[in-house]
């Protein structure tokens, strides 16, 4: 999914950030999923995963906010329902027995809004199996881009909080309220390779973080994004090459009980 003012560069995600759904293939076997099973991929990116549930379940769809990644997506894998749409506004005549999300919603700053549409799209008893950034995830990596942009005078910039990145506590509460019974909770370290030894946290910064410098004169972004990487060296660079700080949480849940 994308946040406001978030256009996905879907070369560089290809080339140097595979890793977003490479990482994603382990979360798949938490689906269990059934050959008669219809399964919504929500926030499916370039469709990788998505392509990979297809193979165990005979209807999958995949949603993404982005047209930018639907457009790859069904480039590459036609046979695909892909959809573009809104995460928390999404309404399927025809329910779910699975909801798979990965690395997507952190994105969604409109939480229960999510939450409550993947509770309404869901068959009674479905579940939901979701993998995004926890609490703390990329800590050092964006504080320091904050620290970059505020000492040039970019306030404004360095106080943007374009994603959210819950507790388990936070969002276990949340899934429950919303009438979910939480079945895995996990949060996790997670130091992550980045593709290129040279320009590694700056590409990162160039694929994720690129809202951070609207208004930002394009001397300073280069100049902010090399001062982020050599600040942050001594946590990111582990012999000879580049990693980010990435906390995750991971969710099983199965739908139960009355919306509230």
């Amino acid at each position: 999914m994308q946040s406001i003012g978030t256009k996905w560069n879907t070369q560089l995600y290809q080339d140097k950030h595979s890793f977003v759904y490479d990482y994603g293939e382990d979360l798949i076997k938490l689906l269990e999923a059934k050959p008669d099973d219809r399964i919504l991929d929500l926030g499916c990116g370039s469709g990788q995963l998505t392509f990979k549930i297809s193979e165990l379940a005979k209807e999958v769809i995949g949603l993404d906010q982005s047209p930018e990644m639907i457009s790859e997506a069904r480039n590459k894998f036609s046979h695909i329902d892909f959809q573009v749409g809104d995460a928390t506004n999404f309404t399927f005549y025809k329910k779910f027995d699975c909801i798979f999300s990965n690395a997507a919603l952190h994105w969604v700053k409109n939480y229960k809004g999510a939450i409550k549409c993947m509770y309404e799209n869901l068959k009674p008893n479905g579940k939901v199996v979701l993998e995004f950034g926890g609490k703390g995830n990329v800590q050092t990596i964006v504080g320091q881009l904050r620290n970059s942009l505020a000492k040039r005078g970019y306030t404004t910039q360095s106080k943007l909080e374009i994603w959210y990145f819950p507790s388990i506590g936070e969002y276990s509460t949340e899934l429950e309220n919303h009438g979910f019974r939480v079945l895995l909770a996990q949060h996790f370290d997670r130091l992550t390779e980045l593709a290129d030894e040279k320009s590694g946290i700056k590409d990162w910064i160039s694929m994720f973080a690129e809202s951070f410098f609207h208004g930002v004169s394009v001397e300073d972004k280069e100049e902010i994004k090399a001062e982020v990487q050599e600040s942050v060296k001594d946590k990111c660079l582990i012999n000879g090459k580049w990693f980010a700080d990435y906390k995750r949480i991971r969710i099983v849940a199965v739908k139960e009980g009355e919306n509230v």
